[in-house]
């Protein structure tokens, strides 16, 4: 009596479970929220971060070596083109160049007196050459004095080689001589200063002191130079427009446009991937405080604001398929109380919506959330609207 029992029950609990839990299921209705697809003003977008710097800017070195005498000018300090900013002690070179100029004088010298011997010499040759044709000269004593006339332009010709050698060694102490004195190559601003005077100045060396001395920069000449991964860079044009915040002025954002890009990547300090340095030309830089180095962001609008069809990006789910190397985008729409699963292709974004291409008409009631409920809605669930966020739209466009 009891086996019966017990197996009918177990019948009983087998059949009657499924059935009220797929009544259960369908009567029960998921509370979302919605969203009508319409036309947004959408203005896609690049985001990069970087460092503030100067379009004009020279770091100065010593090309001689040398104590610095002389330094006159301070960090901060305004210079013209062609301002002595420093001196290197003169007194070996200049001892050089009086030393080549003294060499070049006695050459000087010493070709005029050649130039004596050959006139001399060509006078006696033109006698001999009389007395050789008259007979009263014999040929050996004849082809002796014309052998001395070669030979003695042939000194004067390497006294002349000689001089120009000698010239060029005192065009170079001159010109050595010249480079103890540090010119201003631009017009700017001395943003930084490496050397005191009587350091000494050390030249044709890197990451050495003494081998810079200053470095100099046109205030005016401000760019900001950003990073953009190599994914992105396809849509970055010269001539773009860009915001630019620089991270110690973030209420006082820059305007800029692309002035140029990188011809090859590199692998930027902390990222993995390769990414393509951007140059910013900024307009309208009315805060002085800004200063090369320092950290900012930047944004690229790669697209000029249009109209598109466009959904809330928090509405788009995304279907990855990584055997295929694929990825799907979809979005839930709600049809006679149900949620209906739609393939969609999409564009252009920014940070709200992203256009939406194909698979979608203009106010299909999108839903939107809420998330706890987006992420485990199913094709074909039965939905119930509880908030259209296009009225919390409206509200704001009214106040």
């Amino acid at each position: 009596m009891k086996k019966p029992l017990i197996i009918s029950l177990l019948v009983l609990v087998v059949i009657v479970i499924p059935v009220s839990k797929r009544f259960i299921s369908t009567d029960s209705k998921k509370e979302v929220t919605v969203q009508s697809i319409s036309q947004h003003k959408i203005k896609a977008s690049i985001l990069a971060s970087g460092q503030l710097k100067h379009e004009q800017e020279v770091k100065l070195s010593a090309e001689v070596i040398g104590k610095v005498t002389g330094l006159f000018v301070t960090e901060g300090d305004i210079v013209k083109t062609g301002q002595i900013v420093l001196q290197i002690d003169d007194e070996s070179y200049l001892a050089s160049v009086k030393q080549q100029q003294a060499v070049v004088n006695q050459h000087s010298v010493a070709i005029e007196r050649q130039k004596l011997v050959v006139s001399n010499l060509g006078r006696q040759l033109k006698r001999n050459t009389e007395l050789f044709n008259k007979g009263l000269l014999d040929l050996d004593a004849y082809e002796s004095v014309i052998h001395r006339h070669k030979l003695a332009k042939v000194d004067q010709q390497s006294a002349l080689e000689q001089l120009k050698q000698v010239n060029a060694l005192l065009q170079q102490a001159k010109d050595r001589l010249s480079k103890t004195k540090v010119l201003s190559p631009i017009d700017g601003l001395i943003t930084s200063l490496d050397i005191k005077q009587g350091e000494t100045a050390i030249s044709g060396t890197t990451n050495i002191a003494g081998s810079s001395l200053m470095t100099i920069a046109n205030p005016n000449s401000m760019l900001a130079e950003i990073n953009i991964d190599e994914a992105d860079i396809a849509d970055v044009e010269i001539g773009q427009k860009a915001e630019i915040i620089a991270i110690a002025f973030a209420s006082d954002p820059l305007v800029g446009i692309v002035e140029s890009i990188a011809s090859s990547a590199k692998r930027a300090l902390g990222r993995q991937s390769l990414s393509f340095a951007v140059k910013l030309k900024l307009y309208a830089v009315k805060n002085a405080s800004l200063r090369p180095g320092m950290s900012c962001r930047a944004e690229v609008f790669i697209q000029g604001e249009q109209e598109r069809l466009a959904a809330p990006i928090k509405a788009i789910r995304v279907d990855e398929d990584n055997d295929e190397d694929r990825v799907d985008n979809f979005v839930f729409i709600v049809k006679d109380q149900k949620a209906i699963k739609i393939m969609i292709e999409t564009g252009i974004s920014d940070d709200d919506y992203q256009e939406v291409l194909s698979g979608l008409e203009a106010n299909d009631q999108l839903i939107t959330g809420p998330d706890k409920i987006l992420r485990h809605i199913k094709d074909g669930d039965q939905v119930t609207i509880i908030k259209n966020d296009n009225d919390l739209d409206t509200n704001k466009k009214a106040e």
